[in-house]
């Protein structure tokens, strides 16, 4: 089965830092609906069975009415694929959120706050969903996997191996713990870096930079897993890059520069 993860959209995200500095902040949330309109083209192109968004999709606090309808035209053109949303820390399901007050498409499957197990052809998919905005046990401890001849999927928002009380907040989950539950893929979503666990574990990272303080490349994850007879599971994963425009750190030597126009001067250098 064929799938794309994406995490950390953060649509309608204020982009305090950002805006700060002219246009920046909404020259990014126009980005924003750049880059999720490439990836519904990607799925289109590629005839993709599954979209798994793993949290904070938009935030709660500034989303706007057009944007969840631009958003869900967009799920509406790619029909065959079957799309599953689990709400995160940002957009949690909230009795007065979109996510239970707005009509989504058919082919949006949108987990709220207990662990439901939804049973394709292809596998057997989990999802989990924030119903506040903090979270200290899911209960994954309680998931038993039943039929291992296809593909087990966890779907998630959360943190993984968090150390200290404010980690643990998010739904704080260890790597053991999801091995020795037998997952085949746990789509993560809640950190806004790129991070892979033996390619089954995942962290597809924030789909765009939302700051100075996510440098690098951000896009979305493409997968396949398929179960051989003797239900060995061949999981094969790609990052690709989506956002145009990268955060770079760069050092420079500004000890002799004595005046603004210089220092623009040097910078343009770089």
């Amino acid at each position: 089965m064929k799938f794309v993860h994406i995490a950390d959209m953060h649509f309608d995200s204020p982009f305090v830092n950002l805006s700060e500095r002219e246009t920046l902040g909404d020259k990014r949330r126009l980005e924003q609906r750049k880059i999720f309109k490439k990836i519904i083209e990607y799925i289109k192109q590629e005839k993709i069975d599954n979209l798994f968004i793993s949290g904070d999709l938009y935030e709660h606090k500034y989303i706007k009415q057009s944007t969840i309808e631009y958003i869900n035209n967009l799920f509406k053109e790619i029909p065959e694929t079957q799309i599953y949303i689990t709400p995160g820390n940002h957009d949690p399901y909230l009795k007065n959120s979109y996510y239970s007050k707005y009509k989504w498409n058919e082919n949006v499957k949108i987990f709220q706050g207990k662990i439901e197990k939804i049973e394709t052809q292809e596998a057997d998919i989990y999802g989990y969903g924030f119903n506040d905005f903090y979270c200290t046990n899911s209960g994954i401890e309680e998931i038993k996997i039943e039929n291992k001849n296809k593909p087990q999927i966890l779907i998630i928002h959360g943190t993984l191996n968090g150390a200290n009380i404010e980690e643990k907040q998010y739904n704080s989950m260890t790597t053991k713990q999801l091995e020795q539950i037998g997952f085949d893929y746990v789509a993560l979503g809640h950190i806004h870096k790129p991070d892979y666990i033996n390619n089954k574990i995942v962290y597809p990272g924030s789909t765009v930079a939302l700051g100075f303080d996510e440098p690098g490349e951000h896009g979305m994850i493409v997968g396949n897993i398929e179960k051989s007879v003797d239900n060995e599971t061949k999981i094969e994963i790609k990052f690709v890059p989506l956002d145009d425009e990268e955060f770079v750190k760069k050092e420079m030597n500004v000890t002799e520069t004595n005046s603004k126009e210089e220092l623009i001067e040097k910078i343009n250098e770089i």
